[in-house]
């Protein structure tokens, strides 16, 4: 098994495996160059991403967006990404058609042992996050591994998710809980 297929699984993987390397200096490559671009340079910037992320539906993102792999993420239709936007992605992250985020906003599959001597013997691991339709992240939203969130719900800024959050309903906080149904 190679350690991409054990990244994309969940399980311990050596990110500094020579393909997993060269993949993601190629992702930050791209998100380098494509947050170097002018504002006016819209229709570039849209095919940088259309290449990182290997879709054809259109997105925008305001830079400056990071991720480690673009490959692992899934764009739905008439996706829309504020400032300082971070995508971790080491394992599989599907956003849904017509989702929001607002600026400052983090997704993490990325995940490393709590067991002090597995975490420095640089043993890493991730999970994969879905992000359905019609969602919406307030600003600096976290969403953390192997989190679902349902379609139609939002999340009100600075929360962070640590468990799945069903679909239509406002939810916040640290830990972020439902607040209401919508």
């Amino acid at each position: 098994m190679t350690e991409k297929e054990k990244m994309l699984a969940g399980m311990f993987y050596n990110a500094m495996d020579p393909q997993l390397f060269a993949d993601r200096q190629s992702a930050k490559n791209t998100c380098q160059e494509f947050n170097a671009l002018t504002f006016d340079k819209l229709p570039e910037r849209r095919a940088l991403l259309k290449s990182l992320f290997q879709t054809d539906n259109t997105c925008h993102i305001e830079p400056s967006f990071f991720c480690d792999y673009g490959y692992n993420i899934e764009i739905g239709k008439n996706f829309y990404a504020n400032h300082n936007c971070i995508i971790l992605d080491v394992n599989k992250v599907k956003i849904g058609d017509n989702v929001m985020f607002a600026p400052n906003v983090q997704i993490y599959t990325a995940t490393h042992p709590v067991n002090a001597q597995e975490r420095i013997s640089g043993k890493e691991m991730g999970y994969p996050i879905e992000i359905g339709d019609n969602v919406w992240l307030g600003g600096g939203v976290i969403v953390c591994p192997g989190v679902k969130i349902g379609k139609n719900t939002t999340i009100a800024a600075g929360s962070v998710v640590i468990k799945d959050i069903p679909e239509s309903v406002l939810a916040g906080g640290n830990p972020c809980k439902v607040i209401k149904n919508l």
